[in-house]
């Protein structure tokens, strides 16, 4: 595991801290001195890895340290240091190793435990299905019926019916929402009692959820459409915040009181978090989860919902079961080849069918391309390409070129328009700033995010001259869009958050955020929560969004953020068009540097179902008499 880290970098002082307390302890306990040096390395090394985003760290990391000793002796010497442990004889060691090689911190092995045996049981629990199921599946989806092939919207909703765990994993416009909001029609159709509960990973992906199904629930009878949930929680806030840090109301010993939970945006879950939702959800209760396999795994440790979505392995008895419910040909219901095999066979759904824009568009094509690494392809398209959905401005230098900034500026111009002639039409400056955004794979640096704010922000001031702007000496003028960096649930602004800062009635200068389905609510600049200007964001923060037109700010040298989900994610924010800046090197390299994190999650799922197997086996064996 190569990294490039500047010594003196916070993450750096942690691991050494962390290594040499680690040593000192294995000192007291009686460690053989040749030990001490391998443990301080490999101590370093986890505690970095999973700053990185890894969940632990492998044998084949450390062999550079110790290139003449065998992995299963390294292994063994670990052991000996009286401060690493076998998952079998765990007891409070600081640091944790499998049978495989690989290292962890004990509580990122402990996260990855919990989650594999609660997905296993999940995975492993079926629901008995109402007759009239069939019928209403075919009512619920009529719309959505495919031309020739599967319908795998229908299909979908009918294996989350059948199961207590279901994985749907699509890009935008794959028809995710639709599908969810006719499972929900049908569960609430089988009991209206149900307690369904909508959340995601953050407020700005809760509060699109929550819109993005009432757009698409006018079709509901009236008293079915009522009955959905009327708000979406962040997971924080569904779980329960408490002072303690890491802890929260609802866990094992106190569930939550749902019958189906829905995760929106799951790819943005870590495992951490993922480890404590599923510890809260009782035995009973559904869960579907929804996101995107290809996109940004998340900010912390883990790439949960790429490993849970990677096998869509229907089996044969799957298959009958989804045919008879959904009236499809089971020849018809062909699931694609999985990335990697899992124990979660018949619990996951891929949506490859995207209505928002076809394979064979400028978009759809790129898209497609850089999924498949093939980088030499998407290069010649974007350097090539005669469709207006795409644009390629080659940019490499250090600082943005002019004609990349002109291309900022000018997708703010219809922006700049709606704020100039600003009366009291808050949504019509909302619709307008959202029609273009720049996203940057950096935050620092002259191609990140400080610094496009910093000039997209000094242009539109001076561009738009607006009477009630202070001047430079204040940061507020009319038309500033801010996110939101920190949630304030007094406020109730979130995360991720955007408003606009629009004069009143009175003239003064306030934030405004949306509130409900048509309102604004106005927030003193001086009472919101820690927040930046937001022409341009990183893809990361871009999660969620949609824009017509998208401006993707590649940095000038590859680096190890600049990878092709970071690519796929940024690119698929648009809508209409994605013009693209940086040099074909930089994007030839992002092409073939796919996120890899490390982890042992599909190993753990593998062993929670041996033992899940085993204890079935036993009940039958007892059953039987044997």
């Amino acid at each position: 595991m190569k990294r490039i880290r500047p010594d003196a970098s916070p993450e750096h002082w942690l691991a050494n801290g962390f290594a040499e307390h680690l040593v000192r302890w294995a000192k007291e306990r009686g460690a053989p001195s040749d030990v001490l040096p391998l443990l301080r390395e490999a101590a370093r090394e986890v505690s970095l890895a999973t700053n990185e985003g890894h969940v632990c760290i492998t044998l084949n990391d450390l062999l550079s340290v110790r290139p003449n000793v065998a992995a299963s002796d390294l292994r063994q010497q670990f052991l000996d240091s009286g401060v690493v442990g076998s998952p079998e004889a765990a007891g409070s060691m600081p640091l944790i190793i499998d049978s495989d090689g690989r290292l962890y911190l004990h509580r990122y092995y402990d996260y990855e435990r919990r989650l594999a045996t609660r997905l296993i049981a999940a995975a492993s629990s079926n629901e008995t299905t109402a007759p009239d199921l069939k019928a209403k599946l075919d009512e619920l989806f009529a719309a959505t019926r495919e031309n020739d092939g599967a319908n795998w919207q229908k299909l979908a909703a009918a294996l989350a019916l059948q199961k207590h765990l279901t994985i749907i994993s699509g890009g935008p416009g794959t028809g995710k929402t639709t599908t969810v909001v006719n499972l929900l029609a049908c569960l609430l159709e089988q009991n209206r009692e149900c307690r369904i509960t909508l959340a995601a990973p953050t407020g700005k992906a809760a509060a699109r959820m929550q819109e993005a199904i009432r757009l698409r629930s006018g079709h509901l009878p009236p008293e079915i459409g009522k009955l959905l949930p009327a708000e979406s929680f962040t997971i924080h806030r569904l779980l329960g915040v408490t002072p303690k840090e890491g802890e929260f109301r609802h866990h094992a010993g106190n569930p939550l009181a749902i019958d189906a939970l829905v995760v929106d945006e799951a790819s943005m879950l870590d495992l951490a978090l993922a480890a404590k939702l599923f510890d809260a959800v009782p035995q009973h209760a559904r869960i579907i989860l929804l996101g995107d396999k290809d996109q940004l795994a998340a900010v912390e440790s883990g790439a949960v919902f790429s490993e849970l979505g990677a096998d869509p392995t229907l089996t044969e008895t799957c298959v009958a079961d989804l045919a008879a419910l959904t009236g499809t040909a089971p020849a018809l219901i062909l699931p694609p080849s999985p990335r990697q095999p899992t124990p979660l066979r018949n619990n996951v759904i891929w949506f490859d069918e995207n209505y928002r824009f076809a394979k064979d568009s400028g978009i759809g094509k790129l898209a497609a391309d850089i999924n498949g690494g093939q980088a030499e392809t998407a290069i010649r398209w974007l350097r090539d390409a005669t469709d207006p959905s795409v644009q390629w401005l080659e940019d490499g230098e250090r600082l943005p070129m002019a004609a990349t900034m002109q291309s900022i500026f000018d997708g703010h111009a219809t922006y700049l328009d709606a704020v100039r002639s600003f009366v009291n039409d808050k949504q019509a400056v909302f619709d307008a700033f959202d029609h273009f955004r720049t996203l940057c794979a950096l935050r620092e640096g002259p191609r990140g995010v400080e610094e496009i704010n910093r000039l997209a922000s000094r242009h539109f001031r001076e561009t738009l001259a607006h009477p009630l702007d202070p001047g430079e000496h204040s940061a507020w003028y009319p038309g500033r869009p801010v996110m939101v960096l920190k949630n304030d649930y007094l406020l109730k602004l979130f995360n991720g958050d955007i408003g606009i800062v629009l004069p009143d009635e009175a003239g003064n200068l306030m934030a405004y955020f949306p509130e409900g389905e048509t309102g604004f609510r106005a927030i003193a600049p001086l009472r919101l929560p820690p927040h930046e200007t937001a022409f341009a964001m990183t893809v990361h923060k871009s999660q969620g969004s949609e824009f017509d037109a998208v401006l993707l700010l590649l940095p000038s040298q590859h680096n190890r953020v600049t990878s092709r989900e970071l690519l796929y994610t940024g690119l698929t924010r648009a809508r209409k068009k994605a013009v693209m800046a940086g040099s074909e090197t930089v994007l030839m390299h992002t092409i073939a540097s796919p996120t890899i994190r490390h982890s042992g999650l599909i190993r753990r799922m593998e062993e929670a179902a041996a033992a899940f197997s085993a204890v079935d086996k036993s009940k039958m064996e007892t059953a039987a008499g044997m």
